[in-house]
């Protein structure tokens, strides 16, 4: 009985997650509907073809055609058979619960976890939890369907929490507390926030060092890195599958090494290259802007999300009646850096305040860890606003060039501040005096929030303009001599305005409110249960409304909405009625090369995906996005989707559609990517091969004959990872496959003997096939995807018996604990 009074404030807590988590989703979830979710809808598009192949084969297949005339799915579709297990043991941790409140669970569960490792009382790690899990950020991520990066987020407080147990002296509990959601986490498939966090997990192992340096307690230090290091070795080995393919396939990626250098290319155009990885440019795209920085404070510093102003008639209401709907229609809420976006990054006005005070009363290593975090996070999330930092970071941080979006790092800061906010509302409540202690502090932490909130309010135009730089150059010269369209832009910045201030004034009075609270604490007007509950209260309310601008019921939609994501159009049934089962597709009347909606009924030359193969990349860029007739042609584009004259789509049949293969009468020797691209231009697929000269020695043969009449040469059998090839030549010949080259992966047979094919035409394959041969059959079999299966089982089973061995020693020590108190 007494156990189980000691566990009851937990298990309320768990409890009180479920029903936070369920309720802000009401009605939506209780009338059944679900999540409308953009970028969930592009990958139910390119991901198709693969899913329709396994429920009627029961195979997955490692390739799909469907996207960029062909690739990998790795990145597209990541199912290995260990990560069954994972998600049978997720779905556990989850309780079951229904998407999306399983994901607001989850992320309140894992700081909770964190919390109570860290010796938190149970209510501070509940209103801690609170403040983390309804950061802005996460609520946005929901929306846009960024599920993978939520759930990555979700499960990195614990992992955290495991490490600092490990420092702790706890090693076997802290390891494989670690091991366990370090699993979770990686399996969540989003590299780039577990990278970011490993910022934060350096920062806290140097702090954690230099503090053992001056306690002389090293052996402690080396001990607990030894297990966590094993953890984490543990946790990568049952990730191994995706893990090496994904690390094998980015080789090969715009995130890997540049092969094009064309000579065209200009000073600047050398400068935003990097090395081995993205562009500058493609990097710093998304940049939080400085002045955007106090969104962690006033939610709509910069006017939120990039809905148009119309999307809310109230703000409009005080602008002259006939700039009314160009305003409403035509401008964006958001006047930021960003080119554009979601929403913005709000971790509460109040708990920003509990921070800055934080660095002031929290005393230990952790304290500078976080400081020391949080000012990175915001400093790189600045991007080309702040390019010395970022250029740093880029040039010599391993592995920092291969991710874009660097104002996601913010995520770091939206761990970093509510967690050192409790941290210093713990110190507060256990001595009140610290108040007095360390006024300078409180005076700080209320001047940086309530004060700056206040001077916003008062003052908005001396601190920030209210038209994007983009709008000023577009505006501001039509401006000059026209009345009217300064009347416009006068009215716009006036609205925007509005925007701020309101805003500012709430964060003003939702910090004064909190700052009272403390106050009457401090005073003892106020009892400690009774402080926690109204901070608790101020935090929830104050996140919990900036969230629902952000996801709410405008976002839910009934099933039977989104059960067909991409309802059959005329032109799909038209081309779908063509009984070739190997042709693509090239849609023009959608942004082509970042767009699902082909590639869920036809295999299509564009698609949607952020790490396209390299070579692709460069064949749109030089190539493809010119309209070379070539090119579009050597892809067997057998259909063109276009608009008519009255703005109405229409398919384009292609005559000149190169077909799945054909003999070529010559070979076009290159030197080296850029002399192989510019072949390309005006070349028929037909009349020759270009091939890079690398390959001479695996193709056999420098010259070919040109194909008799009556040599053929036709695809037979269809599968997303097999292709099989009827073939007749008199004499042997060049054979070119209209299929996507990739070097990892392919086997290919001549009539039933191991064989090998190269490069064509930049991106194609190509093959010498003597006289005589009767059948080619191409099968994508990565022999990877076995040995690291293999190794996750056997990684997984370990990690299993190390938890349950973990669990047993507890007891067996708890008992003993029993036994001894007893005697």
């Amino acid at each position: 009985m007494m156990n189980l009074k000691k566990f009851l404030p937990y298990i309320g807590s768990v409890l009180f997650f479920v029903v936070v988590s369920y309720v802000y989703f009401l009605p939506d979830l209780a009338e059944g509907k679900v999540l409308f979710q953009p970028d969930t809808q592009q990958g139910v598009g390119v991901g198709q073809e693969v899913k329709q192949f396994r429920e009627e084969t029961g195979e997955m297949s490692r390739w799909t055609n469907s996207l960029f005339g062909g690739m990998p799915n790795y990145q597209i579709s990541p199912s290995y058979a260990p990560s069954k297990i994972v998600h049978f043991l997720e779905t556990c941790y989850r309780l079951w619960l229904p998407s999306p409140a399983s994901l607001v669970f989850i992320m309140m569960l894992g700081f909770f976890i964190l919390l109570v490792t860290l010796r938190m009382k149970w209510y501070l790690a509940v209103l801690g939890a609170v403040a983390y899990a309804f950061s802005s950020y996460f609520f946005i991520l929901i929306a846009a369907g960024h599920i993978w990066k939520f759930v990555t987020l979700a499960y990195i407080p614990p992992t955290i929490a495991g490490i600092l147990l490990a420092y702790r002296g706890r090693y076997w509990a802290g390891a494989m507390l670690t091991a366990f959601f370090a699993t979770f986490q990686i399996a969540s498939n989003h590299v780039q926030m577990t990278y970011y966090f490993l910022f934060v997990i350096v920062a806290l192992v140097v702090a954690f060092l230099v503090d053992s340096i001056q306690k002389k307690t090293l052996s402690v230090f080396f001990k607990a890195t030894g297990s966590l290091l094993a953890a984490g070795l543990l946790a990568i080995a049952v990730n191994l599958p995706n893990l090496y393919n994904t690390y094998e396939y980015s080789k090969h990626t715009i995130r890997g090494v540049p092969e094009l250098h064309t000579t065209s290319d200009t000073a600047e155009d050398v400068s935003n290259k990097t090395k081995n990885g993205l562009d500058r440019d493609y990097i710093v795209q998304w940049s939080y802007g400085i002045g955007e920085t106090w969104s962690l404070l006033v939610p709509d510093v910069k006017g939120g999300s990039s809905e148009p102003l119309g999307a809310h008639p109230e703000e409009l209401s005080e602008v002259n009646p006939q700039y009314r709907q160009y305003l409403g229609q035509m401008m964006s809420r958001y006047w930021g850096d960003q080119p554009f976006t979601a929403g913005p990054v709000y971790v509460g006005a109040f708990v920003l305040t509990l921070f800055i005070l934080g660095c002031f009363v929290v005393k230990g290593p952790m304290k500078w860890a976080l400081l020391v975090s949080t000012i990175l996070s915001i400093s790189l999330s600045w991007g080309r606003n702040f390019m010395p930092l970022t250029d740093l970071f880029i040039d010599y941080f391993p592995m920092y060039n291969k991710f874009r979006t660097v104002s996601s790092i913010l995520v770091i800061a939206e761990f970093c501040i509510p967690l050192l906010a409790v941290l210093a509302l713990n110190e507060l409540l256990k001595n009140p005096q610290v108040l007095m202690r360390e006024r300078r502090g409180v005076i700080v932490s209320i001047a940086l929030t309530a004060g700056v909130s206040l001077l916003f309010a008062l003052f908005p135009s001396v601190f920030f303009s209210f038209m994007s730089d983009m709008e000023k150059a577009a505006f501001l010269p039509q401006a000059q001599g026209n009345p009217q369209v300064t009347e416009l832009l006068n009215a716009l910045q006036q609205v925007r305005q509005h925007i701020f201030t309101s805003d500012a004034w709430r964060s003003f009075f939702i910090v004064l409110l909190g700052c009272t609270i403390l106050f009457l604490y401090w005073k003892g007007k106020l009892g400690k249960s009774v402080c926690v509950a109204l901070i608790g209260v101020l935090v929830l309310a104050d996140v919990y409304s900036v969230d629902k601008r952000y996801l709410n019921s405008d976002h839910f939609v009934f099933k039977k909405q989104v059960t067909d994501p991409f309802p059959m159009t005329a032109v799909d049934k038209q081309i779908l009625q063509d009984q070739d089962p190997n042709y693509r597709v090239l849609n023009l009347t959608v942004n082509t090369f970042n767009d699902a909606t082909t590639s869920y009924y036809h295999k299509s030359v564009g698609g949607y995906h952020a790490a396209k193969l390299r070579r692709y990349q460069d064949l749109i860029e030089h190539q493809l996005s010119k309209g070379n007739t070539g090119v579009i042609n050597m892809l067997n584009t057998k259909y063109i989707i276009d608009k008519n004259d009255t703005g109405q789509p229409v398919v384009i049949q292609n005559p000149d559609a190169a077909g799945n293969a054909w003999f070529v009468p010559q070979i076009k020797w290159v030197a080296g990517a850029d002399e192989e691209m510019a072949a390309l231009t005006g070349f028929d697929p037909k009349s020759e091969a270009v091939i890079d000269d690398r390959f001479r020695k695996e193709l056999g043969i420098d010259a070919v004959q040109a194909p008799l009449p009556g040599d053929t040469i036709y695809l037979t059998s269809y599968k997303p990872n097999e292709l099989k090839y009827d073939v007749h030549t008199q004499n042997g010949g060049l054979a070119v496959f209209s299929e996507i080259y990739y070097p990892a992966g392919w086997c290919v047979t001549v009539d039933g003997k191991p064989a090998k094919e190269v490069r064509a035409d930049y991106v194609l394959r190509a093959m010498y096939l003597p006289k005589g041969t009767k059948e080619v059959v191409f099968r994508f079999d990565p022999k990877s995807v076995t040995v690291t299966e293999t190794i996750a089982f056997i990684a997984m089973s370990v990690l299993l018996l190390a938890c349950v061995a973990g669990i047993i020693r507890l007891f067996l020590q708890r008992q003993k604990s029993i036994k001894e108190i007893k005697e």
